[in-house]
């Protein structure tokens, strides 16, 4: 039989294990309900293009000697869901102690990482790979690009109460510079009238690609974030009751980025002359023409004045001669649909050869300051060319330039007008009789109409209502399929188009009527692929660019999901557009080169590289980059090809494209408004590789 007193004990013992486990169960659910001493909270409305699409909320709570922030961000894009939730712990002065974030940050763009730092070691998760490393030497935090809002917000506290180093070392990797820019008052209005609070201003570089404006008030607190998303769309948070300030704070920031556009400039040197000759190289003039060996350009003021082989061109003696044995000469690049949303862009597009850009929506203020600062030689960039976006209010509706009624229609198509813009972009929730409206006042202003067909609509109808263009090769595709019941869901429309047959009567009547109606396509093909990318498939494999891009992009672009059943079917798709793009071209519909942004700078490149994969010629490549667009905005009289009287745009690559299409990545050097810079330096002047 037991002895009685050690029954006693080991009953004891069992009592307070259990009753110690029980306490760190109740601690445990106490924290997960959020039941730690409160120290701040807050609540943030997310905006794209100045739109509100969602909200962020935080906590910060005390817990023991640790300061645990708990974080939920969620927006809806364009019907897409895009949820976000986060974790902090840190000392009492917010040193890091470990950092979970997980969700997406667009869209398309997915996070699960993980930092812990414990006893000297930092150990990171980012899904299922996991690796070590030295706590940083210095000060440091942990932060992830793009969202959410509250962790720069911390960044910045951290940053302030240790040193406000020049450089502050962030974790999973990366470093982040923060300056001051002074204040700025704000008026705010409300119910209770009127009142100005003074900000504190400051700018961020390294958490993403490019730079961000944020302000804080007097006790630290963020109060605005003036940035882009992970699709490089402008994106806000602003705190609540500041809503009212929103458009002043974007006006601010704004400015901001005209004098970092001119600080980019002053940076890099570029050939100044007011007459270039460019001899020895071979010409192919954008025209068709066979290429010209051994020839001569003359440029003067900006504009080229000769243009043919060099024994038949006179060299002005002034003229400051450049060398090009051993490289092709071109015109310079058109990128067709573009969304120039930070100024990191300018040298970006220079840098890969472009000198031209259509801009296919935009904040009105924004893209209107770029334009105009890079015209008069204030800031460093391709000539732009604007699309005035407009949409209606409906599931996929963005930004805040809503044509609900034909009066609205009107009134923005003659507001565009007024500011410069050559075309009006129809986006995704626009009506079909302010679709009409739109088409007709632009035309009467001598403006063109391009965009998306709109939800509920096809390109047939959009077409026919006096829409000249077309954005995305999705659109085209959709008019090619056989019929599908009326209860199709969009999962079944995407899966129609992998089985498109070319030759059916439903694809003929596409072709014939684009055909019939001189539409014009720029079908993002190469973003098209992206989309196909997966572990399996990385982007690297059919995308080289990827690898030369600045460290913040390298994983947005790099980190993408296992292969699956949609992305099989994604494949496909992409293979059966691709085949519908070299069907346009074949059937002498005009096919213009875009990117919709994608790898900024290199995604051109493929964007012609697939239309050779598609059955254009090396040289019908080239043109769709150049002369096939400038026809298409009516400017093949001043550029597009190399020709006397036309703009020097000019670009010098190594290799002839002609024989290899990916020889025309190799862009050297690229002339623009009299000046030509060397490429590496526009690269390596916003982070990238050359």
């Amino acid at each position: 039989m037991p002895n009685r007193r050690l029954l006693s004990l080991i009953a004891l013992v069992l009592v307070l294990f259990f009753s110690s486990a029980a306490q760190n169960v109740l601690a445990l659910q106490a924290t997960i309900a959020g039941e730690l001493p409160l120290i701040e909270q807050g609540k943030f409305t997310l905006h794209k293009f100045e739109q509100a699409i969602g909200q962020e909320t935080y906590e910060l709570r005390r817990d023991g000697d640790s300061v645990v922030a708990k974080i939920d961000f969620k927006f809806t894009d364009r019907a897409s869901p895009v949820p976000l939730s986060a974790t902090f712990r840190g000392t009492h002065d917010l040193t890091p102690q470990a950092f979970e974030i997980k969700g997406r940050t667009a869209r398309s763009v997915s996070i699960d990482e993980a930092v812990t730092v414990d006893n000297g070691t930092v150990h990171f998760r980012t899904r299922d790979k996991q690796n070590d490393s030295a706590v940083p030497s210095g000060p440091f935090f942990t932060v992830a690009g793009y969202a959410p809002t509250t962790m720069q917000m911390l960044m910045v506290r951290y940053w302030a109460t240790h040193g406000s180093p020049a450089q502050l070392a962030t974790l999973p990797s990366g470093t982040v510079k923060v300056e001051p820019h002074g204040q700025d008052t704000i008026r705010l209005t409300g119910k209770d009238g009127a009142k100005d609070e003074k900000l504190d201003r400051y700018t961020i570089e390294g958490l993403i690609w490019g730079r961000e404006t944020l302000w804080f008030d007097a006790n630290r607190n963020l109060v605005v974030a003036i940035t882009t998303d992970a699709e490089f769309d402008h994106f806000e948070a602003i705190r609540d009751g500041y809503e009212s300030a929103l458009g002043d704070f974007v006006g601010r920031a704004g400015a901001d980025g005209m004098n970092a556009l001119a600080e980019i400039s002053k940076t890099i040197s570029g050939s100044h002359a007011s007459t270039l000759a460019i001899v020895g190289g071979t010409l192919i003039d954008g025209t068709g023409a066979a290429p010209v060996p051994d020839a001569a350009v003359v440029i003067h003021n900006g504009r080229i004045v000769a243009a043919g082989p060099r024994s038949k061109v006179k060299i002005p003696k002034h003229a400051n001669l450049v060398d090009a044995h051993g490289k092709t000469i071109l015109p310079g690049l058109w990128d067709m649909h573009a969304h120039f949303e930070q100024v990191e862009w300018g040298p970006i597009y220079l840098a890969a050869g472009v000198t031209t850009v259509r801009d296919c929506g935009n904040e009105f203020e924004f893209i209107t300051a770029v334009r105009d600062a890079i015209a008069q030689g204030r800031g460093l960039g391709p000539r732009l060319l604007l699309a005035g976006i407009v949409d209606g209010t409906g599931t996929y509706t963005i930004g805040v330039e809503r044509i609900d009624t034909p009066e609205q229609a009107r009134m923005w198509t003659d507001r565009y007008h007024a500011a410069g813009f050559e075309q009006m972009k129809i986006y995704s929730s626009v009506k079909l009789e302010e679709l009409k409206v739109v088409a007709d006042e632009a035309h009467r202003l001598g403006m063109t109409v391009t965009g998306h067909v709109p939800e509920g609509l096809n390109a047939y109808q959009a077409i026919g209502a006096g829409q000249d263009q077309i954005n995305h090769i999705d659109y085209v595709a959709d008019i090619m399929r056989a019929p599908l019941p009326e209860n199709a869901t969009r999962l079944d429309r995407f899966k129609a188009k992998a089985n498109i047959d070319l030759e059916s009567p439903e694809a003929q009547k596409a072709l014939a009527f684009l055909k019939d109606h001189h539409t014009v396509v720029d079908p993002t093909i190469a973003l098209m692929e992206f989309f196909t990318a997966t572990s399996a498939k990385p982007p690297a494999s059919f995308e080289p660019g990827v690898n030369k891009v600045a460290p913040e992009l390298a994983e947005q672009l790099t980190d993408v999901e296992p292969p699956s059943e949609r992305s099989k079917i994604g494949e496909k798709v992409f293979e059966k557009e691709l085949a519908i793009v070299g069907a346009l071209h074949r059937a002498g519909i005009p096919v213009v080169a875009g990117t919709d942004q994608t790898v900024p700078g290199h995604s051109l490149h493929r964007e012609i590289e697939l239309y050779v994969q598609s059955g254009f010629t090396p040289m019908e490549a080239i043109q769709a980059a150049t002369i096939v667009p400038a026809r298409a905005m009516g400017l093949e009289k001043e550029s597009g090809t190399v020709e006397k009287g036309k703009r020097g745009d000019l670009i010098l690559v190594n290799g002839n494209p002609l024989d290899d299409i990916r020889n025309a990545r190799n862009v050297e050097y690229v002339i623009t408004n009299g000046t030509m810079y060397h490429t590496a330096e526009l690269w390596q002047s916003v982070g990238f590789k050359p």
